[in-house]
């Protein structure tokens, strides 16, 4: 960011240069406590509680895809980022920029998928607004969908909570929906198929929260996968991470195809896994509550948080060796979400 003087692919991949590009331009210009938090939906003081509010945008090629389609990933998209701090999302509105030639069929099934999954996912959307732009000026459409849910009393989610001896819970395999994007760009052909994870999480998070109410922070591992927000988490609360390279799931197909490509499966992108940071007494609870939900059912214990090494994040190889495991840089996957 510092030796640049434009904007390249590499600033939106969710890695270090999306946050140097968050905290040099927007970040000193706008800078509030609500802001500061830099959590995946902002926390809003109301009379009587408080409200999440959350923005995404959302530019995936191609349009539709094994497991999902830019329609549903921008409402689980929102969806997922509200449910990250135990809010329990309302409402979403939604900004389509759609470029000039876009087959009105094409559109309609957009509107269909986000039709089913805001029914999925037990939101409603209340407004919208159109724009168009030239052939040529718009890869098709791009969607922005904003939301609102309510957090109810007692709950405390926030990057900044991780606290040592907390326990690091995985809900699932990391890596299908960004491979399943590379492999139709590249028209590469596998054994078994890769698919999308994208889902709501909205569900299962609430059934952790039950299980486990004192949970400390959560992030859904979107751009710059599974080892970016786990170095965001750490950085955020002044604490170490320690990953078992050995117990992160990820599934055979998936393991192949970054072999392949020459992709680490830790910094590919998801869109329904999520990291929790549990304390320990309630890891058990939490991690059973995930396994009962179908979209959990592969959940598991990934590592700890530790006092050493405050804003970094290791992962303790298959060999018994130690890896300082930084957030993305560079261009990875572009436009994945």
């Amino acid at each position: 960011m510092r030796k640049e003087d434009r904007i390249t692919m590499a600033h939106g991949t969710g890695g270090r240069m999306t946050q140097r590009l968050i905290e040099e331009v927007f970040g000193k210009k706008f800078s509030n406590p609500i802001l500061d938090r830099m959590n995946d939906a902002a926390l809003l003081p109301t009379g009587g509680g408080r409200l999440a509010f959350s923005i995404d945008g959302h530019v995936v090629s191609p349009l539709f895809f094994p497991g999902g389609d830019i329609g549903k990933i921008a409402v689980f998209g929102t969806v997922n980022d509200l449910a990250m701090m135990g809010a329990r999302p309302m409402w979403i509105v939604a900004s389509f920029i759609i470029e000039e030639g876009l087959p009105m069929e094409t559109l309609r099934r957009i509107a269909d998928s986000m039709s089913e999954a805001a029914a999925r996912a037990g939101v409603q959307l209340v407004g919208g607004d159109t724009k168009v732009v030239e052939k040529g000026k718009g890869d098709g459409v791009y969607i922005s969908v904003a939301g609102v849910g309510v957090v109810p009393q007692g709950r405390d989610i926030d990057a900044g909570n991780a606290r040592p001896g907390d326990v690091v819970l995985l809900s699932g395999p990391i890596g299908n929906h960004g491979i399943t994007i590379m492999t139709l760009r590249e028209g590469l052909e596998f054994d078994a198929e890769v698919t999308s994870d994208t889902a709501p999480l909205n569900g299962i998070v609430e059934e952790i929260l039950k299980a486990a109410p004192h949970v400390h922070v959560m992030r859904d591992a979107t751009r710059g996968g599974l080892a970016t927000v786990l170095n965001e988490i750490a950085s955020a609360s002044g604490v170490g991470i320690e990953m078992d390279e050995d117990a992160i799931p990820v599934e055979e197909p998936v393991e192949r195809a970054c072999a392949l490509l020459g992709l680490d499966p830790l910094y590919v992108a998801n869109e329904g896994r999520f990291a929790a940071i549990v304390p320990p007494e309630e890891a058990d609870a939490a991690l059973a509550a995930m396994r009962s939900h179908p979209l959990g059912e592969k959940a598991a214990v990934i590592g700890e948080v530790v006092e050493s090494h405050p804003g970094r994040v290791v992962l303790r190889t298959s060999l018994g060796a130690k890896r300082i495991v930084g957030p993305l840089t560079g261009d990875l996957l572009p436009r994945i979400c």
